[in-house]
């Protein structure tokens, strides 16, 4: 057997037996909490009130498979394979800031002033993308 043979080979035989051991995947879409802060200006630029709250939200988390293989193609001599955790499917939530105040720090309470709604774009499903795939 030549000896590029035996490397084609060798590589062949490394590369399957790396990839048998690759951790499974573990993308999920999992519950977590963030703090808004939202401001309001005037037409003049002038700060009006600031709003926020505490929210719970989905995010994606996890890690999905990746892999370098020997390529007698590529220019670098490997073929990159990278897979990340992202969302799939995003839905958009309206939330309702409760604590409102107004420029000097004074809790606002009259009615239309105390709350303000604010629109987020959440994950409602997380998967394994190829990274840089933004064509979903």
């Amino acid at each position: 057997m030549s000896t590029e043979k035996l490397l084609i080979f060798f590589l062949f035989v490394s590369y399957v037996s790396c990839v048998s051991e690759l951790p499974e995947e573990s993308c999920e879409t999992l519950p977590s909490e963030i703090h808004i802060t939202k401001e309001e200006f005037d037409e003049l630029g002038r700060l009006q009130r600031t709003c926020n709250g505490e929210v719970a939200v989905n995010k994606c988390e996890g890690s999905c498979r990746s892999q370098v293989q020997p390529s007698v193609i590529t220019p670098t001599g490997f073929l990159k394979e990278c897979y990340c955790c992202r969302e799939s499917y995003l839905r958009e939530r309206v939330i309702t800031l409760t604590h409102c105040y107004d420029p000097d720090g004074v809790r606002l309470t009259g009615q239309g002033d105390n709350s303000m709604d604010v629109k987020l774009r959440e994950p409602s499903e997380c998967k394994c993308y190829k990274c840089g795939d933004f064509s979903r």
